[in-house]
This record gives structure tokens, C-alpha cells and sequence, in this order.
């Protein structure tokens, strides 16, 4: 034959088992597999090998430190018995885990040394050396069923010192699913009538057909499956690459090994020995391996299986788990990292891993790798997580470590354990964390303490992080995220050492860890009765001067007001209401709806009630707690403190109603959609949540967050869905970017995207002084009078606004950063505390006396009211396909369809040209009545979510003209660049209050606009053409924004001397600069 055969013995199952018998395995023939077992196939363990491997593991177990004996041959056979013995009656997975503790753990016995009883625990496997177990491979190993009547044979059995640890099924890869039929045999294997007296002693399950693989532990459904890929753990790419090449090569030789004649023979003398002569002439030439090879290798080998078996694996609420590969070499690198020091102290840093990928088990996971590290001795560790049942889970894995959990329920009792002897692993939830820290009077030095916190980005703001390092200075700190960090964030990073692994949303979606996200736009359109909304708003605005009426104006005809008419919520319910019935209705799955304040969540309840199609319950803070929307000037509403005491008459606390609603909607029929505002859009995981309604603004975190409560996979569930009232696919789009993103950088050039929060810190004492610059004039500083009759100036009121709103964000940026308060005496910091606090006071006490502002909330319902009961509200209708927001280019499409082409560049027409649009529009509150800005605002917030084919050409009009700024202003030495034009154009009004000299500052901005122009071509362009897909390399875009700040430092502010050109600045034109670029420079 001198053409590839696909049976599957030849194309699968032979390559396998030369792979692993070229990985370390012995192989056993079938009959005498058969022999070792002693002629039963009810017996699933190779005795005479066990036995052996017993005696030789314990032979040496010690009485004193001198003296050592062996584990006698009566309890090595009770070792062999309580191998048989497990507990099936009591359930599959509950015998399994009493297999697992017995293989981990070993198993005590008493025995008479000299006359004196001893204990001693007999060891069924070598966990620290390799070397001292054997390991064996077999095939078409024939068990009997439970009926009794008759056998399944899987293809391949691996086993350690004669226990069985792996089943595999081979498929070829010609066959139609073969992997989903090589599964389903797993599964049928695993049925009551099947062979679970061999499956309950396999650690792994693993599925192969040439060129696709798939594997799990025991029980586990197919929709868990995992895919398996090896992970290179390099700081750059080059590094990555390099390892990358190695492990190939290392495969390329195993699948090239010839094997011993003696185990070939083996091999080829019964069932296989017609198809020896085929395999020896595959062999004449050199062989590629195959994806199955690389399953084998990953998963197989016997470092590797030991590995996964010891410290991946482990039972979460009844189920057993096994890592899956980026839980695999996440822990792995993080210990590599956490092996090397700087000034003392263990690097730690971030691990990223998109929601649904298992955060929480790899904390566990990764907690009980550094229990058992050799090098670390004595660790201390501390778990910090929002998840209360995972202490069970801890509690179990760690005893396999000899290492005891102490949960910490109270901040006084953590402070306790941290003071204590104790090596015991500590849980606690992260506001008993948080307490303790600042409870803690004197520092913990060790650098072998260890802090684990879930959700790292929660963690990272305000003054939390500072009291974590003050109290424990040297420890180090590992932060597990499932969102991306964004700008604000970015210093999640910096502060917990860097960037350690990132598993993207993309990846997970390819390797099935969680479903794909089908996104749809629904709207419902509004309209105004002009008359008697202008008449009653006239009434109620009487006393307000014309500033006030303007300020008051805004603020009820936002979008978010009208999205809160009756009728167009009640427009909303019914189409819920409708839509949840048609698609779900009796399913398992459920739903869940997200509102912008507590009131809004209950008349959604009361609406949806009123329709009666679906149920529902609302999961709500107290009316005292502010959540969502809710504003700091907007009262408790009736219904809200109404719903709130019946919710706490039903359920006695708050505690009790989280927790009760949340088992119903787990665990009970009833509700089928469950109703929040911010509570539920983090760390909930109920995987039958399939299908999220939003009637509110999300962004950023609070977005991924939120559509990742229905990625989770569950049975029979092929997809989530986003049903969007509100519009925020222009955020999903720009979310999803990052959620993708960070995949194939280097090290270096994430790094590149963390913020450097001593840059920023810097600005403190330059913000501090332009806010004390306002009040130079006053002479008596302790003279209050003085201050608000300076401040009776609007446009030095506005001034003061804004430079005390810098100053504020600023000192919380620093307070917030252990640097600071090591580099800054405590006697300055305090004065800058005083300082915030009497500006502060100060705005209050002028926004009063000026009437800046109005108290709103008295008017708020008459507004409300009015809106109710003059705003119509129409059908709902789609306004965007239902699309797999995975599927980029599809994606995309809807994003460009929905938003239209123009908007983006809308956006960055606004950026070039802000200083026109600014004075060429006049405030219109002052001029329009009230009806017609409800009116404009409608059909701006319509506009924006349809595509109008001739609002985009207008747009794109004026984007065009903006950018190639085809005005009489523009320097001849321009007059042919056209890009150059643009960047012209954004330096010039970024020049203009920094350059009062208008020839001047016209001349370094075409200067500028030229080099920068001149950056940007080398970087992006190749040969005169973009460069593919630049725009989303962040080693070129990164790279850009430091060339640009670099010649902007060299040629602009140390050259002409623009002291007031700060690195904020400078970072703006860059930004928007290269926001242009990735416009015009297209690939």
C-alpha cells in the first residue's frame, strides 16, 4: 500500500501508542494484560505490578532518624483492598474523590515495629520522583459491564504502578464528528450499564482523531470538553518563538524514534501483525506530527500526567475538574515569576483570563502550586475573593498538602492569623481583607506571604492598595482579572508587578470555554406634545433666572430621562415580556434584565407582572445605598422604600434576600428573569443565565462584566444574547477591542500600555499651585468673604470649577500610590488633604450663593410626570440583525451599518475641528423651548442608532474638509500633504493657549505637523503602502506615541521653551494624531 490508510487502527490508534511508548510507557499486550488481571475482567488493576510497586515505594518509611522499615505484606494487600473497596454506592463522583484522596494522600495503616504499634501511610504513587514509578500502556482493554452480560473495550489504557489514570478513544479523522462520537462513547461507557469500575479510577479522558483532540476528567458532560495547547512562557516574542521551536523539534524526534525491535514484536504480534509491513515502510521516511501527537505529549508524558493528576485537579460543588491549558501555564509561569526577587521582595502581577474561563479554580489552583513549591518554605497565603463557597473547595484541596485552612471571618481574626505561627492557607472576601489591613499597626516583613485577590481591578482604587502595602510591604501580590485593563485601570498592573498571562475572549470562544454572544438592537421611538409639555414646563421653571432654566433644560431632556417614560418602559416590558415567552419560555434557561436605578427596576417588575408572561424578581440595594444612575441629589422614590420593606418583611435582611432570590433563580422554576441595576454584573455565575436586556448605559469593565453573565456554557445552550434598548454597541464595539486584544504582544509592550502613575503624581504640586494661583490676589487667606466675592466672576468661578476637579482627581490618583506617601512627608500630604477639603466646602458654598446649579429633586417628579404623560412612545422595532459579536468582520459591519461609516470619523472630526464646532455653536437652551430640545434630543439619539444615509454624507463632508483643512489658513508648505494637514490642524489648537504668538505658534505647528507626519510614514508604511493591520499593533501604535512625545519634548518644549506643555499635552496630540493616521494610512 503506498497511500495513506484511515483505518482508524492505522491512522490513530498504532500512532498513538507508539508516541506513548516513545513518551516513557512500557507496552502490555492485551493477553497479557489479561493475565496481570488475573483473568477477570471485572478487575481493573495490573496486580502483579502494583504489588511490586507497593513494596518498592515503601520500603523505606521512617521509625526514627536513624532507623526506617517497610510496610508489611499484609498492608500492602489492604493497600490493594481499599483500591477495590471504593465507595460506589455512594455515588460515582463521591467514589472517585475517595480514589483521588487515596492515591494523593496515601493511606494509613498500623503495624507492630519492635513490639510498639506504628502508624504508618502507605503511598500508591511517587509524587517527588518520577523515577521510582513505572508506567504501562495497553489496548482494547475489555472490562465487563455491570449487567455482567458482556465488555467494552477502550481503544487505550494508561496506567501508573498498575493503577489505571487514562482512557483514551481513537477516532479516524475521515469519520463524521470524530471527536463528538469519540466523546459519546466516553459518555456511554459511563452509564450506569456501562464500565464505570475502570472510568472512576481515570484522572484524564481523552479523545483523539489525527487532527483534533479533546479532553476531561471523569463525568464531565460534553459541552466541557477542553481543547488542550501548549503555552510557551517567553517574556517576548522572540523568546516565546525560540521555545516554540524546541518543543517542535522535541516532537518532530519522538515521532521519528524507530522503537526497540523487542517492543515492536510486541506491538505487532497479535491483532496488528498484518499491518507490521506497512508501518515499517511509513518508518523509511521521516513522519510530521500530528495534533493527536501533540494531545499525547501535552497530556501523556509522565512528568506531565503526574503534574496535572498532583496539582490540576480537583472537585468544585460535586463535580470533578481538571485545569484546562490556560489554568495549566498561568500557575506555571506565576511560579517562575514568583521564584525571582527585586530588592527583596517576589514578583508578583496580573493574570487576565476572560470571564468564564475558570478564574476562581485557578486561584485555588495556583495557591496550592505555591503550597508545594520546594523552594518556598513556610508560605503563608492569603486568598481574597468575593466567592464564599469556595472555602469547601480550598479546605479539600489543601489536605493533600498537609496544609490546614483557616477562613477568616472577621478583619480582627485575619489580623489574628496573620500575627500567628500558623502555615495554615487563609480565605477571607475582600472587605474582612480590607479591614485587617488597616488594623495592622506594625508591618509583616516576610517575603513569603502571599496574596491572592480575585477581580484584581476592584481592588486597585482609592487608598485600599497604599494600607495593603504598608501592611504587608514585602509581600507578593497576584491579582486574577477577567476584563481587560483599561486606561483608568492600567495601573492594576503596575501595582501588582505586570501583566503574567492573558487568556483573551477570542481564544475562549475558539476553545469552546465559554459560548459565543449574539448581539441585537431593538428601539422603541418616542414623540412630544409640544403645547402642554412647553405650558406645565413654563409654570414649574417660573422662579429660575435664565441660566437656570438653561441648566435645568439639560438635565430633563438627556436621553436617560426619556428612556424613562412610562410608556416607553412599559413598550420595553411587553417586548420582553414577548420575546423571553417565544424563546424561552419552559426551558431551563433564564434571564436577566439590567436597569439604570432602583426605581426603574421596580416598575419593570410591576410591568412585566402586568403583562403576566414571564416572572420575575428584583435584586436591589437599599434605598439608603446609591447604585447605578441613581444621583447624589435624587431621594428614595415611595415605590422604592414601598418594595424595599415588603422585600425585608418577606426575607428578614438584606443578606437573606440576595441570597434567597438568587437560589430561586438558580435552583427553581421561578423567576425567569431576574431584574438589577448593579448588583449580579460581577462575580455571578449561574450558567443558565442565557439572554441579558439592556435598558441602560454600560461601558468599559461594567460592560464585559455584564454580557459575560450569559457566556457560560450550559447543556443544550448554543449561544448567549445581548438584547439592546439603550444603543451601546458603539461601546461594545470599543470594549470588545481590548477584550481581544493583548494576545501576541510582548511582555514589553504591554508594559508599554500601563499607565506610570509617578508621571502622574508629578502634576500634583503644579495642579495644587494653579488652584492657589486663582486667590493670589487676597491678602487676608483666612478672610472666607473674600474667597466668594473673587468667585462672583463667572468665567474665574468656571476656572475654579475645573482646576479644583484636576487638583481633586490628582491627589486621589497619588493618595492612592505607596510611592507617594513613602516620598512625600506626611506633613505636606495633610496640607494637601486641608486644602481639598476647604475648596471643597468652598464650591459648595459658592454653587449656592451663585445658583450654579439647582436643587433638582424637588422638581424631579413634576418633571418626570409631565415626561410620563406627554412623551408617546411607539412599537418596538429591530434596528440591528442579531450578530455574533465574535465574529469580527460580521461584527464590525453591524457596528458601521448601525452607527454608520461616518460616525467614527465623526469622532474624529470632532477632535481636529473642536475649537469650530465650540464657537460656532451658541448654547441653544437659552433659545429653544423645552419641547424642542426634547424633540432634538429624540431624534439625535434615533439618528445615532439608524443609519441615515444622508446624515452620513454630511458628516463625512465635513470630516473630509476638517482633515485635509481646505481653508485659507493653511501654511503653503502644506499645500501637498494632506495628512500633514490634519496633524497641522490638531497641533495648532493644541499650541494656541501654550504660544500666544499666533506667527509663531503657526510656524512650529506646520514644523510639527511635518515630522510628525514623517514618524508616522516610516512606522506604518512599507514600500509606500500601510503596513496590514497596523492600527491594532500595539508595538507599532505604542511606539509611535513615544517617538511623538520624544520630539515634541526635544523640538517643542526644551527648544522653544513651552514650559506649559505638559507630558498630558503631548500625549493628546500623539493620541489623536495617530487617531488620524489609522484613517488615512488604511491598509
Amino acid at each position: 500500500m503506498n497511500t495513506p490508510s484511515f483505518k482508524e487502527d492505522h491512522i490513530s490508534q498504532i500512532p498513538a501508542l507508539q508516541m506513548l511508548i516513545n513518551l516513557g510507557y512500557t507496552y502490555i499486550a492485551p493477553t497479557e494484560s489479561d493475565r496481570q488481571r488475573g483473568g477477570k475482567h471485572t478487575n481493573v488493576l495490573l496486580d502483579d505490578i502494583l504489588r511490586s510497586q507497593l513494596r518498592i515505594i515503601n520500603a523505606n518509611k521512617h521509625i526514627s532518624s536513624s532507623r526506617t522499615t517497610y510496610i508489611s505484606d499484609t498492608n500492602i494487600e489492604n493497600g490493594i483492598r481499599a483500591l477495590r473497596e471504593l465507595p460506589m454506592q455512594e455515588g460515582y463522583v463521591i467514589a472517585s474523590e475517595a480514589l483521588y484522596n487515596l492515591i494523593t494522600l496515601g493511606k494509613s495503616f498500623d503495624q507492630q515495629v519492635d513490639g510498639e504499634k506504628k502508624s504508618f501511610t502507605l503511598q500508591y504513587i511517587d509524587w517527588q520522583n518520577l523515577e521510582n514509578n513505572v508506567f504501562h500502556v495497553t489496548e482494547e482493554f475489555s472490562v465487563t459491564r455491570t449487567n455482567g452480560k458482556d465488555q467494552y473495550r477502550p481503544d487505550i489504557v494508561l496506567f501508573v504502578n498498575g493503577i489505571p489514570m487514562c482512557v483514551i478513544e481513537c477516532k479516524r479523522p475521515d469519520m463524521k464528528e470524530p471527536i463528538k462520537q469519540a466523546i459519546s462513547q466516553h459518555l456511554r461507557n459511563q452509564q450506569e450499564d456501562g464500565i464505570k469500575n475502570l472510568y472512576v479510577f481515570a484522572q484524564i479522558v481523552l479523545s483523539i482523531a489525527t487532527q483534533e483532540g479533546s479532553y476531561a476528567t471523569l463525568g464531565t458532560i460534553e459541552k466541557f470538553w477542553a481543547q488542550w495547547k501548549e503555552k510557551f512562557n517567553g517574556n517576548t516574542l522572540a523568546e516565546r518563538k525560540s521555545e516554540e521551536d524546541i518543543y517542535r523539534s522535541s516532537l518532530q524526534t519522538l515521532k521519528n524514534k524507530p522503537l526497540p525491535i523487542e517492543t515492536k514484536d510486541k506491538l505487532f504480534s497479535e491483532r496488528f501483525r498484518y499491518v507490521r509491513q506497512y508501518f515499517d515502510a511509513i518508518e523509511a521516511e521521516p513522519i510530521l506530527p500530528t495534533a493527536q501527537d501533540e494531545y499525547l505529549y501535552g497530556l501523556c508524558s509522565p512528568e506531565r500526567l503526574l503534574d496535572l493528576v498532583f496539582g490540576f485537579t480537583l472537585y468544585d460543588n460535586g463535580v470533578k475538574k481538571v485545569a484546562r491549558y490556560q489554568q495549566y501555564f498561568a500557575i506555571k509561569k506565576s511560579i517562575h515569576r514568583i521564584n525571582e526577587t527585586i530588592d527583596g521582595r517576589r514578583k508578583g502581577g496580573v493574570i487576565w483570563h476572560t470571564q468564564g474561563s475558570g478564574k476562581s479554580l485557578t486561584m485555588v489552583m495556583l495557591a496550592q502550586a505555591i503550597a508545594t513549591e520546594p523552594s518556598i518554605r513556610n508560605p503563608k497565603i492569603i486568598l481574597v475573593t468575593d466567592r464564599t463557597d469556595l472555602d469547601d473547595q480550598i479546605t479539600g484541596t489543601f489536605r493533600k498538602c498537609g496544609k490546614f485552612v483557616e477562613n477568616a471571618t472577621t478583619g480582627q481574626r485575619l489580623a489574628e492569623l496573620l500575627s500567628s505561627n500558623t502555615d495554615a492557607v487563609v480565605t477571607t472576601i475582600i472587605n474582612k481583607f480590607v479591614a485587617a489591613m488597616k488594623k495592622i499597626k506594625e508591618p509583616f516583613l516576610s517575603k513569603d506571604i502571599f496574596v491572592l485577590i480575585d477581580e484584581g481591578h476592584r481592588t486597585q482604587h482609592g487608598t485600599f492598595n497604599v494600607e495593603m502595602e504598608k501592611a504587608l510591604p514585602h509581600a507578593c501580590f497576584i491579582a486574577m482579572t477577567g476584563t481587560p485593563l483599561f486606561k483608568k485601570d492600567k495601573s492594576t498592573a503596575t501595582k501588582f508587578g505586570g501583566v503574567i498571562d492573558a487568556y483573551t475572549v477570542d481564544q475562549a470562544v475558539k476553545d469552546k470555554a465559554v459560548v459565543p454572544l449574539l448581539y441585537e438592537g431593538r428601539l422603541s421611538r418616542q414623540s412630544v406634545n409640544d403645547n402642554p409639555m412647553d405650558t406645565f414646563f413654563e409654570m414649574i421653571s417660573e422662579p429660575f433666572n435664565e441660566y437656570q432654566k438653561a441648566d435645568f433644560k439639560k438635565k430633563f431632556s438627556r436621553a436617560d430621562q426619556l428612556n424613562a417614560a412610562e410608556q416607553k418602559m412599559k413598550m420595553i416590558a411587553y417586548d420582553i415580556s414577548h420575546h423571553f415567552a417565544d424563546n424561552w419560555k419552559g426551558t431551563p434557561f433564564k434571564g436577566q434584565l439590567v436597569c439604570d436605578k432602583k426605581i426603574n427596576a421596580v416598575r419593570y417588575k410591576s410591568y412585566l407582572d402586568e403583562f403576566g408572561l414571564v416572572s420575575s424578581e428584583v435584586l436591589i440595594s437599599s434605598p439608603d445605598d446609591r447604585e447605578g444612575e441613581d444621583t447624589a441629589y435624587a431621594a428614595s422614590s415611595e415605590p422604592e422604600k414601598i418594595f424595599w420593606k415588603r422585600m425585608m418583611n418577606e426575607h428578614g435582611n438584606p443578606k437573606k434576600y440576595e441570597t434567597n432570590i438568587i437560589n430561586r433563580f438558580k435552583n427553581q422554576k421561578d423567576p425567569e428573569i431576574i431584574i438589577v441595576v448593579d448588583k449580579l454584573l460581577t462575580g455571578f455565575d449561574e450558567s443558565k443565565n442565557t439572554v441579558l436586556y439592556l435598558t441602560r448605559n454600560l461601558q468599559g469593565h461594567k460592560l464585559l462584566q455584564a454580557i459575560a453573565r450569559v457566556n457560560r456554557i450550559h447543556d443544550d445552550k448554543e449561544f448567549g444574547y445581548i438584547i439592546d434598548y439603550y444603543g451601546v454597541i458603539k461601546n461594545l464595539d470599543t470594549a470588545l477591542e481590548l477584550y481581544s486584544s493583548f494576545e501576541d504582544f510582548d511582555e514589553e509592550d504591554l508594559e508599554g500600555t500601563m499607565i506610570d502613575i509617578n508621571e502622574e503624581i508629578k502634576k500634583l504640586p503644579q495642579k495644587h499651585s494653579e488652584l492657589w494661583d486663582i486667590f493670589k490676589t487676597i491678602s487676608n487667606k483666612r478672610d472666607a468673604e473674600a474667597y466668594q466675592v473673587l468667585l462672583k466672576d463667572e468665567a474665574i468661578r468656571v476656572m475654579f470649577y475645573d482646576k479644583l476637579s484636576a487638583y481633586a482627581k490628582a491627589l486621589k490618583l497619588a493618595l492612592s500610590a505607596l510611592q507617594f506617601h513613602k516620598n512625600t512627608e506626611p506633613k505636606t500630604i495633610d496640607r494637601y488633604k486641608e486644602d481639598l477639603a476647604m475648596f471643597m466646602k468652598l464650591r459648595l458654598a459658592v454653587i449656592a450663593r451663585y445658583s450654579d446649579t439647582i436643587d433638582y429633586k424637588q422638581y424631579e417628579g413634576q418633571i418626570q410626570k409631565l415626561i410620563d404623560t406627554h412623551i408617546n412612545s411607539e412599537k418596538v422595532e429591530i434596528i440591528t440583525e442579531m450578530v455574533n459579536i465574535f465574529d469580527k468582520e460580521k461584527f464590525q459591519e453591524e457596528v458601521e451599518s448601525t452607527t454608520g461609516k461616518a460616525a467614527k470619523a465623526d469622532k474624529i472630526a470632532s477632535r481636529t475641528a473642536k475649537h469650530i464646532s465650540e464657537k460656532m455653536d451658541e448654547d441653544p437652551a437659552f433659545y429653544k423651548k423645552f419641547s424642542q430640545m426634547l424633540r432634538e434630543t429624540i431624534a439625535d439619539y434615533e439618528a445615532e442608532r439608524l443609519s441615515d444615509a444622508q446624515y452620513l454624507t454630511r458628516v463625512k463632508e465635513i470630516m473630509d474638509n476638517v482633515l485635509s483643512h481646505t481653508d485659507s489658513d493653511i501654511p503653503e508648505i502644506l499645500k501637498d500633504k494632506d495628512v500633514a494637514k490634519a496633524f497641522y490642524g490638531i497641533t495648532l489648537e493644541a499650541m494656541k493657549e501654550k504660544i500666544f504668538d499666533e506667527k509663531l505658534n503657526t510656524d512650529i505647528s506646520a514644523e510639527v505637523a511635518i515630522h510628525i507626519d514623517e514618524i508616522i510614514r516610516n512606522a506604518v508604511l512599507d514600500m509606500d503602502k500601510p503596513i496590514i493591520d497596523w492600527q491594532n499593533k500595539s508595538n507599532i501604535t505604542g511606539k509611535l506615541l513615544i517617538d511623538i512625545g520624544d520630539y515634541l519634548i526635544d523640538e517643542v518644549r526644551d527648544k522653544y521653551k513651552v514650559s506649559s506643555l505638559t507630558f498630558g499635552d503631548m500625549d493628546a496630540i500623539a493620541d489623536k494624531c495617530i487617531s488620524v493616521a489609522k484613517l488615512r494610512y488604511k491598509g
